[in-house]
This record gives structure tokens, C-alpha cells and sequence, in this order.
């Protein structure tokens, strides 16, 4: 419908500009019409662009409206999901925080983190809702839009009855060039061209109107689309930006965890290893004399052992795990009994 409609303006101006060519060889236009028929033409063709300019905004506004509430409804269902996702793993680590596993704590976190970014979300799809797309919405089905339009409307039906009207006294004025012409006929041909001249002065203010119109429309659906779009960049880069701390948070917890389980249960063997070592070592010296002590002369303690709870120490450059958090210290024997108690166990 739109291409027919371009179509046929085009037709009825190239129709207009004949007739022009027409009368002004007959003489019975001056310079003065002449030139005011091209205002009105340059008039006719901005209104035509701003028409096209301020339809294709309405459209692109609408698609926003559209994306807008797809993605609110979308992204609502998804926050069912992902809530009920975490309220399962918080209802999992509070049951089970007696047993003082990294598995409980990491699922309060993990839920407690997810409960927050979703909060975080919907403050997020408020925006888009409340301070995108209902003004938005409220801006296609405006009066400001649809009295421009409606002017235009006007002003081009108003502007086909002057075309037609053109050819009307285009008529009559080559049959006033008859001898014959009666009193007649020369009214209404006098009637013709001051209907003709009014439909023109009309014409002319409507169309400085309809443009008045159509421009502050076509500036404000600029400026207000523009500023829907900037609110949407700085609603979702916030949201984004909150969700990026709250995830570094809770990745932070998870390491934590992962390090606490894993410096609880080092390995027996490891400590078992150094300690065989460092006694050998002891042996060695003593037969070497290094140092000129005796390992007889070395004091130790006989501790007792709890099933976790390790320390990490370092005994002449070598390193390994020692239980610290529940050692004893029962009593104080030479090196010597120590490796005794060794070789008999």
C-alpha cells in the first residue's frame, strides 16, 4: 500500500507540473503562482520525508517495546528456575552444617549468591520495563504523533482536490479562448480560479503546520529513543557489574573451601617419609661426627596424635607435614630412645 501511495504522488505531481507548463504558456499564470506552487512543492516533499523519517522510528520504537517484553518474560521464567535452584542448595546446606562439610558451606554460598544476583535481575527488568518500554509504548499511541499524522493526511487529500481543481480551471480556461464563451462559462471560470487560490493559501498553511508538527515529533522520538537505549546500556552494564562482584565473591569462597579441605587432610605417608628420613639422616651424622655431636645428645619429644590437624615445617632444608593441633607433649627422652622405639615398632 505504501509503494501504490508513493506512486501515485509522484503521478499527481508530474501531472501538476504539466499543468503548470500548460498555463504559463497560455499566459494566464504570473511569476508570482508560479513560485509559490514550487514552495508548496518543496513543502509537499519535506513533509513526505519526515512522514517516512518518524513511521520508521514509530517502528523501531515498537520493536523495542516487542524485545523488551519478550526478554521480561523470558528472563521471569528463568528467575523461577534459578531461585528455586538455590533454594534447594541453602535448605541442603542448612541441614547439613552439622556435619561441618565443605560441601554444606559451599551450597549456602552458591545459594545465597544466586538468591542475590536474581534480586539484582528483577531490579534490572524493572528498568527496562518501567523506564524503557512503557514510555516508549506511551510515545507510538501519543497524541503528538497522531496529530502530526493526522495533519499530513489532510494536508495531502487537501492538496489532491487543489490538483484537481487546477485541472479544472486549466479547462476552462482553454475553452475561454472559444469566441462564444458566455457570461456564463466566464463565472465559472472566475469561480474556479478563487477556489483554486484559496485551496492554494490553505494548502500552504497547512503544510507549514503539518511540517511544524511533524518535526517536533520526529525531535523528540530522536531524543527520547536515544535515551532509552543510553538507560538500557547503563541499566544492564549495572546489573552485569553487581553480578560480577557477587560471582568473584562467591568463587573466592569456593577456593577457600577447596584449600581448607585440602591443607586438613595432608598425607600421612608424606610425614611419614620425612620424619624416616630425618632419622636416618640423624644416624648418619652421628656415625660421621659431623658437627661433633652425638645424636644422643639431640632431645625430642613423644607426642600423641589426633586424626587431623597438621602443620607444615622444615628440619635441615627439608620440608613435610607435622600434626600440631593436637599433639601432646607427654615427656622429654634423648634421640636415642627415639630411635629405639623406632627400630622395635
Amino acid at each position: 500500500m505504501e509503494s501504490i501511495r508513493r506512486q501515485a504522488s509522484k503521478l499527481r505531481e508530474q501531472v501538476a507540473k504539466q499543468q503548470q507548463a500548460v498555463l504559463r504558456q497560455l499566459g494566464h499564470f504570473g511569476h508570482e503562482t508560479v513560485m509559490v506552487d514550487e514552495a508548496e512543492l518543496q513543502c509537499h516533499h519535506q513533509l513526505q520525508n519526515l512522514y517516512n523519517s518518524t513511521r520508521a522510528a514509530k517502528h523501531f520504537q515498537r520493536n523495542i517495546v516487542r524485545g523488551i517484553d519478550a526478554f521480561v518474560s523470558l528472563s521471569s521464567k528463568q528467575m523461577e528456575i534459578v531461585r528455586k535452584l538455590a533454594q534447594d542448595c541453602c535448605k541442603y546446606g542448612d541441614e547439613n552444617q552439622s556435619t561441618s562439610s565443605p560441601l554444606a558451606r559451599a551450597s549456602v554460598y552458591f545459594g545465597t549468591s544466586h538468591c542475590s544476583m536474581e534480586e539484582h535481575k528483577e531490579t534490572f527488568l524493572g528498568i527496562l520495563g518501567d523506564q524503557v518500554s512503557e514510555p516508549l509504548r506511551a510515545q507510538i499511541t501519543g497524541a503528538p504523533l497522531e496529530d502530526a499524522r493526522h495533519l499530513t493526511h489532510r494536508y495531502d487529500k487537501l492538496r489532491q482536490e487543489a490538483e484537481a481543481q487546477a485541472a479544472e480551471v486549466l479547462r476552462r480556461r482553454l475553452k475561454s479562448r472559444e469566441s462564444s464563451i458566455s457570461v456564463e462559462s466566464s463565472m465559472r471560470l472566475q469561480n474556479a480560479e478563487a477556489r483554486l487560490t484559496e485551496l492554494q493559501s490553505t494548502i500552504m498553511a497547512l503544510g507549514r503546520e503539518a511540517t511544524a508538527a511533524m518535526l517536533s515529533v520526529e525531535d523528540q522520538q530522536q531524543q527520547i529513543t536515544f535515551q532509552k537505549l543510553r538507560i538500557m546500556v547503563d541499566a544492564e552494564r549495572t546489573y552485569h557489574q553487581k553480578v560480577i562482584t557477587i560471582l568473584e565473591k562467591l568463587y573466592a569462597e569456593m577456593i577457600l573451601e577447596k584449600q581448607l579441605k585440602e591443607s586438613s587432610l595432608p598425607s600421612e605417608r608424606m610425614w611419614t617419609d620425612v620424619y624416616d628420613q630425618q632419622v636416618h639422616e640423624n644416624i648418619d651424622s652421628n656415625r660421621s661426627g659431623d658437627h661433633g655431636h652425638t645424636i644422643q645428645n639431640e632431645k625430642y619429644f613423644i607426642a600423641k596424635v589426633a586424626a587431623n590437624g597438621w602443620s607444615e615445617g622444615e628440619c635441615k632444608g627439608k620440608a613435610g607435614w607435622f600434626p600440631s593441633a593436637y599433639i601432646e607433649r607427654q615427656e622429654k627422652v634423648a634421640a636415642g630412645k627415639v630411635m629405639e622405639a623406632s627400630s622395635k615398632a
